[in-house]
């Protein structure tokens, strides 16, 4: 009996000494965060605070400054922790990097992941892709803290997920001259929330001149107006409907004078640019309108 006490003693004893080295190991090990960038909220929040337009065209961001000064932030909020990685969510056109964010995509400790753009030029598919990473990464422990800058209530999800993995997940805003920018179920859900002012966005955003406006907003590329094409169409399908669409399509690929004349002018309208002459831009015009209207059936 008092050997069998003995042995059992023995036994507690080592498993306590295992317990201490595992406690002991998990102490040395540091927490871990992640920042995660909606990039389409930033560019129009940051951009109506401090230049007063949500409009990309008219005001430069510096990304690799801005990236820079939010991963000093969060060392700051978390002191003991080490940074992963920033991700950096936009989107694009057939999810194909623009040059901005090739140059984003190339920067140190910072992913680009892209969602595409639908014919209004919204984003979809960005908050599928956070939610994704965060998922995962929680998951995976790989991440104890998750900074998110964004104001979507399509991120709650984004958020259920990851903190039923044990991660903290802590909300950034970015101050609005008037009212609320972000969601008030987002703001809900979350287990921290900062809001970052003025001061902090001014040494990185800075509107363009008149000159560099005017620049960016020249003669368009076609796949610009090709994309402007499949808006008009999402347009046109949206208020003529399925009738007007199946006796459109057997003249593929010509468009009735009417359409294709009220095509032009709206185009023209959104490009703030004139077709006449350009039969390129123009060809791309209707390229870009079938190939929606094409698409649905």
């Amino acid at each position: 009996m008092n050997d069998d006490l003995a042995a059992l003693s023995a036994r507690i004893d080592r498993t306590n000494e295992l317990l201490q080295r595992m406690l002991a190991e998990v102490a040395k090990t540091p927490s871990t965060h992640a920042i995660f960038v909606d990039a389409g909220y930033l560019y129009a929040a940051a951009g109506r605070l401090v230049s007063g337009t949500e409009d990309r065209r008219a005001f430069d961001l510096d990304a690799e400054g801005l990236i820079d000064a939010l991963i000093d932030r969060a060392r700051t909020i978390f002191a003991d922790s080490r940074l992963l990685r920033v991700y950096w969510y936009d989107g694009a056109r057939r999810r194909i990097h623009t040059a901005e964010q090739q140059s984003i995509a190339e920067l140190p400790d910072v992913k680009v992941r892209l969602g595409n753009l639908n014919a209004n030029n919204q984003q979809k598919g960005v908050d599928s892709l956070i939610r994704t990473d965060l998922e995962s990464l929680a998951r995976h422990r790989a991440i104890s803290d998750a900074a998110l800058l964004g104001g979507d209530e399509d991120l709650v999800s984004a958020v259920e997920a990851a903190q039923g993995y044990g991660a903290r997940v802590h909300l950034w805003g970015i101050e609005a001259p008037d009212g609320r920018n972000q969601a008030e179920p987002l703001l809900w859900e979350v287990d921290s929330q900062r809001t970052l002012d003025l001061d902090f966005f001014k040494p990185y955003v800075s509107r363009r001149t008149a000159a560099a406006y005017e620049a960016t907003t020249g003669r368009p590329t076609r796949e610009d107006v090709r994309f402007v094409g499949a808006q008009i169409a999402a347009k046109w399908r949206a208020a003529r409907g399925r009738d007007a669409l199946v006796e459109l399509l057997p003249g593929h690929p010509y468009l009735p004078g009417s359409v294709d004349q009220d095509l032009l002018v709206e185009a023209e309208g959104l490009l703030q640019h004139s077709l006449r002459g350009q039969a390129d831009l123009r060809r791309s015009l209707r390229d870009g309108f079938w190939e929606h209207l094409r698409t649905l059936y």
